[in-house]
């Protein structure tokens, strides 16, 4: 391990394997989520260190995920945040933690894999979101299609039974990261074609092309 100051580069791809890691707390998660949302270059900082550390997941048994990110911020949280991301930056910036530590780190710390929520796909399935949960986060991922034209936007919204619909955030080129626990059975997602930059009135003005219901097909 080493004490040398990490460069501006080494701290953004910590904090990137923090988050994946699910070693932040809840405001720290929050913060990164927001910043996800709208660093396309730290996204994607984000995006590589969930391939790279997906695959230590492989040898368990799928698990629910909605309790277990308070099961982690509880162990978590009676440890001083300095020395927290003092063992992550001093394992990215020289190298030098034993690689058995590094695994047995892994397994306590590391989220479960994403877990399918839901598909909003049209009849065609030319036209398809697919949402997964990771880590306290709600995941959305174009997988067919195109976005909206230019001058509209998709947005994605969630709709408790009886309730109006909330937004959970514009659906353009890359994913949607939201700060989201896993909606309830019964709780449907849809997506509305609105004017560039949202809607402007807080609910769906334009029409509605998408729906699915949680608990339905996932």
């Amino acid at each position: 391990m080493t004490d040398a100051p990490l460069t501006p580069r080494e701290a953004e791809d910590a904090l990137a394997a923090e988050y994946v890691l699910g070693v932040l707390d809840a405001p720290e998660r929050a913060e990164v989520a927001a910043r996800i949302k709208r660093d396309a270059a730290f996204a994607a900082r984000v995006t590589d260190w969930e391939m790279r550390l997906g695959g230590l997941n492989d040898g368990f048994a799928e698990a629910p995920a909605p309790n277990l990110l308070p099961k982690i911020e509880a162990r978590l949280f009676p440890r001083p945040a300095p020395a927290r991301r003092f063992g992550v930056f001093g394992w990215l910036a020289g190298g030098l933690v034993a690689a058995s530590l590094a695994l047995v780190s892994i397994t306590i710390l590391a989220p479960p894999r994403p877990d399918r929520v839901a598909t909003l796909a049209t009849a065609d399935n030319r036209l398809a979101y697919q949402v997964t949960h990771f880590g306290g986060s709600l995941q959305v991922t174009r997988v067919a299609g195109v976005p909206a034209v230019a001058g509209q936007v998709h947005e994605l919204w969630v709709i408790a039974p009886g309730a109006s619909p909330v937004s959970l955030g514009l659906l353009q080129d890359r994913p949607l990261v939201v700060s989201y626990p896993v909606p309830p059975a019964g709780f449907v997602l849809a997506v509305s074609i609105e004017p560039e930059g949202g809607s402007p009135t807080g609910a769906p003005t334009g029409p509605v092309i998408l729906t699915a219901e949680i608990g339905q097909d996932a």
